[in-house]
């Protein structure tokens, strides 16, 4: 699970590029998403499933993703739910 900061991997609902050198922060931050769609890929082909949120999501709603997500796992892999968790 990946919480994704907002100015860093340039959120579409919060992006504001600085001013002062904008065309390096404006290729600066598409590496950034660059290398995350790269990263995801390569997790995503080795198997793993991959969740990503934004820093301004609900955490409630997060945590829940991430719950349901390991719940998922739980069934596959023939664990009772919740079992093993605090």
């Amino acid at each position: 699970m990946f919480i994704d900061g907002c100015f860093w991997h340039r959120c579409e609902e919060h992006v504001q590029l600085p001013q002062a050198n904008a065309e390096l922060w404006r290729r600066k931050l598409l590496a950034n998403r660059q290398r995350d769609a790269r990263n995801q890929a390569i997790l995503t082909t080795e198997g793993w499933r991959v969740l990503r949120s934004w820093e301004h999501d609900d955490p409630a709603a997060v945590a829940d993703r991430g719950e349901d997500e390991l719940d998922r796992w739980a069934a596959i892999v023939g664990r009772p739910q919740g079992q093993g968790r605090e």
